[in-house]
């Protein structure tokens, strides 16, 4: 049995113990947690108990964005030391997938997510988990950047779909812990500028704190209005990243791009929206989707480590792991000036 924070149903946290798979395989690696981060996923299970297909039905342990320190080793597991500080991919496919055999293991359809129903999270002292999906963290990169590198390869995958050019201007439409580090991880890739769109001017400050993302605030003006005074009229920046979800933001960024441009859809709409799709092919626009993340965790955590990006502004708070409970009521309240919370043990 092990101490959790478990979500018992739709809306009711508790801090209990709970029969979780402790077994150590020759491949794995366990891991004492130092910091978990909370996820708009795991609220949004809280609050609602389902994201789409996937209902809580039994009682989960929450949180998939985690760092810690390594404490027992598998037999076949190499390159790795006990008290090594890692963080962890929490996905894990079938090797023997199709789409892991095409290098796609994200969307492999049998893959095992953390505090995905039925499989538990890492909101817990300790986890097992595969060697292939944990990585080290530098001596610069503490716990709690290495528990913001899951949300970061989400932004990072995104820019790598995106073929982001040196000097590249981009729009992203939402200033949420996503979006923010999605504009993060396209000045890294050589972005010149990144304007941000957003209804939170909270939010938009902290992102506009940044060197070269430039706010802008829906509540005074609209997007296009500030891309064309920048980019010229009739032309749009190189790469939009719609990173909201909200439907009037997929019209921002067809009216933004340029022609020939790329278009890259981040955010999860909630339901079905309306799209313009002649408007899309009137520009010839590139669209690309992407789907939490492959191969980018390394990428992620060096530039982290090599001060590209500053990930230290968006921890807006961090609980002890005993006041867990009260963590995820905040979250739950989105407080405007909130971008990540944490959870330490």
């Amino acid at each position: 049995m092990a101490q959790a924070l478990v979500l018992e149903e739709r809306g009711v946290l508790s801090l209990r113990e709970i029969a979780l798979d402790e077994a150590l395989g020759p491949d794995d690696v366990r891991i004492a947690i130092h910091t978990v981060g909370i996820c708009g996923s795991d609220v949004h299970y809280y609050t609602h108990g389902a994201i789409g297909p996937f209902v809580v039905r039994e009682p989960m342990v929450l949180g998939h964005e985690a760092s810690g320190t390594i404490t027992a080793i598998g037999s076949a597991v190499t390159g790795f030391s006990i008290g090594d500080h890692v963080c962890m991919e929490p996905g894990i496919p079938d090797p023997h997938s199709r789409a892991a055999r095409l290098g796609q293991y994200n969307i492999d359809p049998a893959v095992r997510f953390w505090a995905t129903p039925p499989v538990h999270g890492c909101l817990t002292p300790s986890v097992v988990h595969p060697a292939a999906y944990t990585f080290k963290l530098p001596d610069q990169v503490s716990f709690a950047e290495g528990a913001m590198v899951e949300p970061l390869a989400v932004g990072v995958h995104a820019c790598v779909k995106a073929r982001l050019q040196p000097g590249d201007v981009c729009l992203v439409t939402g200033a949420g812990p996503i979006g923010i580090m999605t504009a993060l991880a396209a000045l890294a890739s050589g972005a010149s500028r990144v304007f941000i769109s957003d209804y939170s001017a909270p939010k938009l400050a902290i992102a506009g704190a940044y060197a070269n993302i430039v706010p802008i605030d829906l509540a005074q003006t609209r997007p296009a209005e500030i891309i064309g005074a920048h980019c010229g009229p009739g032309w749009g920046v190189d790469v939009t990243f719609e990173a909201s979800g909200f439907e009037s933001a997929y019209q921002d960024a067809l009216d933004c791009t340029r022609p020939g441009g790329r278009l890259v859809l981040v955010g999860m709409p909630p339901k079905k929206v309306a799209f313009d799709i002649v408007a899309a092919q009137a520009k010839e626009l590139t669209i690309e989707t992407i789907f939490r993340y492959a191969h980018v965790y390394d990428r992620a955590i060096a530039l982290i480590a090599s001060g590209s990006i500053d990930l230290k502004p968006l921890i807006s708070a961090s609980f002890p792991f005993h006041d867990g409970v009260a963590a995820f009521e905040r979250a739950a309240e989105a407080r405007p000036e909130d971008v990540k919370l944490q959870i330490t043990f």
